[in-house]
């Protein structure tokens, strides 16, 4: 491994082509390749990358920097927000190659694909709601000054809604323009394009995660009561799934519609009838979202290790880290993963060919590699 420092930004930079990062337990399974890693800082980072259509790799982090990575590893430029307050939201690429992220110095911004700041939104408090992106080019986020925004492309107000409770779920929406998210008030939210709210549901605790969204419309999330909810889109509960956890990790969908969550002693699938299988064992509750791909599940699995499965629990393939996965995993459509793991983002290829997002409507957290927030990558 050659390791050298990139001067332009003061990263320590770790290439790794074609080298498997070895492993003590389970000599005999498989391991996939650690293409190459970034150490970001001295600072854990939870923000999952995102992709650009051209490959491009968008980190934000802890130190307040947004960070262009090729599909090689090499950094393209970083924005620094010069504030140095940290950036959980995870950022979303727009059509035109703007990306949008939400930073703890209560703001919200807009970068262009070579850099540039293009505008700043200020907010009331803290931003850590991964933005999600309309048809339309509208950008919508909560906060935690207790509001809900939608922009315009152009960085002013299109509406904005006063939810009288902090608002760190990102926001879904779906195929007619419905906007979904939780609140800390114990709701998840329903409201059309113009923001008039269609239905609030209530469980029994606050709500941090995203939600999915099926192909039928139907809206999946979790709750801090430790509960995975299926409602139809109008706002009626199907079922509800006991994951004996709260968790904040999002529910993913696979080509046949199957649901996977971690739980607290394992990882789940459920079925559309609500009821649910342990894919496999793990060790501490897991805080990120799993990935769909054809065919295959992949999963953070403690410690220090992403695992991919079959539906029925046979795991085919480990790829060893430094560290726990510390954000969602991201698939682009040649199948490499990029995820962060405390301070590393890493490019991970597969054992065997590169396999694309499972054709769902939401195979992986925000949607699709762009986090775009829309159902079926719309």
């Amino acid at each position: 491994m050659k390791i050298f420092r990139g001067l332009a930004v003061g990263l320590l930079v770790a290439l790794c082509p074609g080298h498997p990062v070895s492993s003590l337990a389970d000599e005999a399974l498989p391991k996939a390749t650690i293409r190459w890693s970034v150490k970001l800082g001295h600072i854990g980072c939870s923000s999952s990358p995102a992709l650009a259509p051209d490959g491009t790799i968008y980190q934000a982090t802890y130190d307040g920097s947004l960070l262009a990575f090729t599909p090689q590893g090499k950094i393209r430029w970083q924005y620094s927000t010069g504030t140095e307050m940290e950036i959980k939201s995870s950022p979303a690429v727009a059509e035109d190659g703007t990306i949008y992220f939400g930073a703890r110095d209560r703001t919200f911004y807009a970068v262009t694909a070579s850099g540039k700041l293009k505008w700043v939104f200020p907010t009331g408090a803290w931003v850590d709601s991964s933005p999600a992106i309309g048809t339309d080019g509208t950008i919508y986020f909560g906060g935690w000054d207790k509001d809900f925004y939608a922009l315009n492309p152009t960085g002013t107000v299109k509406w904005h809604r006063a939810m009288g409770a902090i608002v760190v779920s990102s926001p879904a929406i779906a195929r007619d323009g419905t906007i979904y998210f939780g609140a800390f008030d114990k709701y998840m939210y329903a409201l059309t394009a113009t923001g008039e709210l269609k239905w609030r549901f209530p469980t029994g605790a606050e709500i941090t995660s995203s939600p999915a969204i099926g192909p039928d419309g139907s809206v999946y999330f979790t709750s801090m009561d430790g509960n995975l909810y299926a409602l139809k889109a109008d706002g009626t509960e199907r079922w509800r799934f006991p994951l004996g956890t709260f968790t904040e990790a999002s529910p993913v969908l696979d080509e046949q519609n199957n649901l996977y969550i971690p739980g607290t002693t394992s990882e789940i699938r459920i079925n559309q009838a609500g009821q649910g299988l342990n894919v496999s064992g793990i060790s501490v509750p897991v805080e990120v979202s799993a990935v769909a791909v054809a065919g295959r599940i992949y999963w953070s699995r403690p410690w220090r290790s992403l695992e991919a499965y079959l539906a029925d629990g046979t795991v085919l393939w480990r790829a060893d880290t430094e560290a726990n996965l510390s954000s969602s995993p991201v698939v682009g459509l040649d199948g490499m993963i990029y995820f962060m793991g405390d301070r590393f983002l890493y490019a991970v290829q597969t054992v065997g060919p590169g396999l694309p997002p499972a054709r769902s409507s939401w195979p992986m957290f925000r949607g699709n590699a762009q986090h775009t927030g829309r159902v079926g990558g719309l």
